[in-house]
């Protein structure tokens, strides 16, 4: 049984609490523990861009710090927390300006310097344990549903940091849809953004653009659409209420592996 260090965030202890589990007990089944930080802290969600911000970077620094005298490998599945803490650890590796200040603030806690390796659950499904490897656990396959990913904006960019897949071009959720039996949906919008914050001021403008997303999938015959973001479900479901199902891939692959009937929704 391999183990990884694991930071869940705050949504999926509350309203994504599928997204979290399914992934749990999928990764069991495959042979991974996903061992939860101790007293780890919000990651603020949106990723501070001032130079100056340095106090909503600092729970990011002391997950990536527990990860690091851990395992050395932080794995992470809510998109925003993804985003955030991968970002983060990049400028503690690469911007002395921040990691002074941080580690500055720091002082007798430890000093950090971007050590800890950041992966996404869908990282650890293709390079830990292998897409043909699934292929091999899956029990209940899909049977060629038509499944369309949608990435949304912050699995992806900015590329560079994020280096998670081609920004432009993302095929790591349609592979592990084909992993999984399921026959993968491409369509123009997948990795476009669904609205997310905006919905706090402009509930119309997301709700728009949420419903163009589905009608683009639905177009090209998706019949379900999966995705790894909190705040996109939201959006999709809510927002864009009605037309193609909406689930977290974690769902999925919990489904073809014969475990879901362990989490009591």
């Amino acid at each position: 049984m391999m183990t990884f260090s694991y930071y869940p965030g705050c949504t999926l202890k509350n309203k994504a609490k599928d997204l979290d589990e399914y992934a749990r007990l999928s990764a069991r089944a495959l042979g991974v523990e996903l061992e939860e930080l101790n007293e780890w802290q919000c990651c603020g969600g949106v990723y501070p861009l001032s130079k100056d911000e340095i106090a909503t970077k600092l729970s990011s620094v002391r997950a990536l710090m527990k990860a690091r005298d851990n395992s050395g490998t932080l794995v992470t599945l809510c998109s925003a927390c993804h985003n955030v803490i991968k970002q983060v650890n990049r400028d503690m590796l690469t911007d002395d300006y921040i990691a002074t200040r941080v580690n500055n603030y720091l002082g007798a806690d430890g000093q950090y310097h971007g050590e800890t390796k950041v992966i996404h659950f869908l990282e650890m499904l293709r390079d830990t344990v292998g897409f043909d490897e699934i292929k091999k656990r899956v029990v209940k396959p899909l049977n060629g549903k038509k499944i369309g990913a949608y990435y949304g904006c912050l699995l992806l960019r900015p590329a560079k940091t994020m280096q998670f897949d081609n920004a432009e071009n993302p095929r790591i959720i349609e592979d592990l849809i084909e992993a999984l039996g399921g026959e993968a949906v491409i369509y123009a919008e997948r990795n476009e953004c669904c609205g997310a914050y905006v919905t706090l001021e402009d509930k119309d403008f997301a709700a728009k653009r949420a419903v163009s997303i589905k009608n683009n999938a639905e177009s090209m015959g998706a019949e379900l659409i999966v995705t790894a973001c909190p705040l996109c479900q939201y959006n999709l479901k809510v927002n864009a209420a009605g037309g193609v199902e909406v689930k977290y891939f974690t769902e999925l692959l919990a489904e073809a592996l014969g475990v879901k009937e362990g989490f009591d929704e």
